[in-house]
Parts: C-alpha cells; structure tokens; sequence
C-alpha cells in the first residue's frame, strides 16, 4: 500500500498575509532533484529555469519566437576585458524601466518612452557552479562614461561624471556592459535583462512570493502600502517593493538596493518550491512568461541556450549566494548621488577576477542606504 501522502502547505492569496499553519501529518522528503534544478540567480533566473521540460513542436518554436536577443559581442567588438578562463561566470543582470507600452502604467516616473537600468547586478557564479556572488550596482553613481557603440551601429561619445543608469539610456545593453566592463575591468560573459511588466507578471504567475516586512512600508509613488509582519506579494507589489525608495532608510537608492536584494533571496526560496513540473500548464504559463520579460546576449538566445545556462546554476540557493553593494560613497556636493569608493571597490572586482570570496573589509564603512534588515 503506498504510503499516506501529506498535504501540501496552504498557501495564501497574493497580496495577503500568510495563512495558518500546515496541518499534522508526515514529514515530507526532502526536494526532488527537479525542484532542486529551479534554484538560480537574480530577478530573471527565476523564469529561465522553468524553461526546463518544457518540451519541443509548437512549445518550442513558440518560446523560442518570444526571446529577444542583441548582440553585444559585435557592437563592442574586441576592445574589452580579457575573458577570464578559470570556469567562472559573470553576467550583468539589468531590470529596465522602459516607458513605452505597457510599462508606461508601471512604477510612476516618466512616460516619454524612454528606458533607464532601474537596477543593476553583476551575478559572478564561482567555478564548481554551486556558489555566487551577486554586486549591485546603484543607479545613481557618478561615474566616467566610455565611448561605446550600441547594436545599432551607433557610436556614442564618453562623457564624465554622469549617472550610471545614464549609460543603458544612451545606447541601450551595448553601452550599459561597456561601462560595467570600464569600471570592473571584468569582462561580462553573458547580459540579462527583464522589464517592468514581465516582472510582474512573473511574480503573478508563480503565485505570488512570500517576504517578512520588520517595519510598516508606505510609499504612493511606487503604489506599496506593507503593514510590518508577512505577505504574500503580487507582482504589483513586488514591483512597488523593488522600485520603492521613499518608503524605507534614508530614502536613497542605497536602501532600496537592500530591499531588492533580500526580495531576490525570497524569490529564489519560492521558485524551488512551485513544483511546476507536475503542473504543465503552469510549466508553459511561467515560461511563456519569462521568455517575453527576458532580453539576452545573443549566445542565450534560444531557448536550449537557457536550459543550458540555468542547468549550470541548479546547485546555487539563497544560502549560497552572496550579496554585496559596490563600495561607494555618499557625494559631498550632492547627497542623492554617490561616488565609487575606488580602494574597496577594487577589493571587490579582484576577488571575482581571482574566483575568490569578496572579503568583508570591502564593504565596511560604505554608503549603506540604512534598510537593511526591513525586509526578510
């Protein structure tokens, strides 16, 4: 007689708080070998790996019709980093808030269709594939702008002193990893980006994510409105959470970047535990999903090249993964922009040059926002 099966945890509705408590019954095994291949990295790692089974024909073709791709190897040709060959992986991750379509609804701010990097992340997965380090970069750094070509075979001059998001709004995903690349050093192997409404319809899609908030969080700009204690987030929220920045700290990019950073872990907890391969229709909505949300280099342009990438990840869980903000500064002359801490900052990129641990002295005594902790 097979053995009595225990239920399954209720889950609460997105947008509540969580529900009672599972009732009694047997300990339920550990995670299967498939769930535990959902495990990956960043706000879009998520919806790759669902791509996994998600079988061939007309899936297949229609998936892989969803991808968009650019190709940053042709726009920034061979003036680059060297390429590191010691099994290590870097990959800049981007969110983008473009204002055309729907996402002109999305997130407040502007509406003339222009596009900026809300947020940016560089994914260092170690050799061995079962461990990460993950750099945010915050949006309103002044930096030194590269000269850069973007995929449209437009050249771009450099430029000072200007906004780091400043770059991906001047020649787009070309321009973004060519300033990545000026102010690391480090070549970036592979480029992912996903957009205000894939996001959130990623977030729906998998059912909403589970987060503890310590404090209340209120900020009408970016539509949130948290009572301290937990939540299931919709995607509307989920959004709000990871753009608010008025809501929680000093009211900085800084603390916003905290409260993405600990929404990322929480994220990657639910993913492995959606069960979305006894399910093919959720399996086929969440990667339908991701496919739209997702722009690629074009190496990961196709939907095998995904399975691929995020079958090279399936070991990494939140417990493995380290997250650290690039050592900066806050700016004399201007308190809401801040200016890389070059000493520590070097600190950093030489430990992702050498697949090494980022050692804690990088970040002491840095620009921190003051929101960590706020969210669990």
């Amino acid at each position: 007689m097979a053995a009595e099966s225990t239920p399954e945890p209720a889950i609460a509705e997105p947008g509540t708080i969580e529900p009672r408590r599972r009732g009694r019954g047997r300990r339920r095994k550990a995670p299967s070998t498939g769930r535990k291949a959902m495990r990956a990295t960043a706000w879009t790692a998520a919806g790759v790996v669902v791509l996994g089974g998600a079988g061939a024909g007309y899936v297949y073709f229609k998936l892989n019709g969803n991808i968009h791709s650019v190709d940053i190897n042709q726009a920034l040709g061979t003036d680059r980093p060297t390429k590191i060959d010691n099994g290590s992986e870097n990959i800049l991750v981007l969110g983008s808030d473009t204002r055309s379509g729907k996402n002109k609804k999305l997130g407040g701010g502007t509406d003339d269709g222009s596009a900026r990097s809300d947020t940016a992340m560089i994914v260092h997965v170690y050799e061995g594939h079962e461990k990460a380090s993950v750099v945010s970069i915050p949006r309103d750094t002044l930096v030194d702008r590269p000269q850069c070509t973007d995929t449209q075979g437009t050249a771009h001059s450099a430029a000072s002193g200007v906004m780091f998001n400043e770059a991906y709004s001047t020649g787009g995903a070309a321009c973004a990893v060519k300033t990545v690349e000026s102010i690391t050093g480090i070549r970036m192997d592979h480029y992912l980006e996903v957009d205000f409404e894939g996001f959130q319809r990623l977030i729906d899609d998998l059912g909403g994510v589970r987060v503890t908030t310590t404090k209340d969080i209120r900020d009408p700009q970016s539509h949130l409105d948290l009572k301290a204690g937990p939540h299931t987030l919709t995607g509307e929220q989920a959004l709000g959470l990871v753009r608010t920045r008025h809501g929680v700290g000093d009211g900085s990019d800084l603390g916003r970047i905290q409260l993405q950073q600990a929404f990322i872990k929480a994220l990657i907890d639910q993913v492995k535990h959606v069960g979305v391969f006894s399910n093919p229709k959720k399996l086929y909505d969440l990667a339908d999903t991701a496919t739209k949300a997702v722009t690629t280099d074009s190496e990961l342009g196709s939907v095998n090249a995904l399975m691929d990438f995020a079958g090279g990840l399936k070991g990494i869980g939140s417990s493995h993964m380290k997250m650290v903000t690039m050592p900066v500064e806050y700016d004399p002359a201007n308190p809401n922009r801040v200016l890389l801490a070059k000493a520590k900052a070097q600190l950093v990129w030489n430990a992702l040059k050498n697949d090494g641990p980022i050692p804690a002295s990088a970040t002491e005594g840095t620009a921190t926002g003051e929101a960590k902790g706020v969210v669990s």
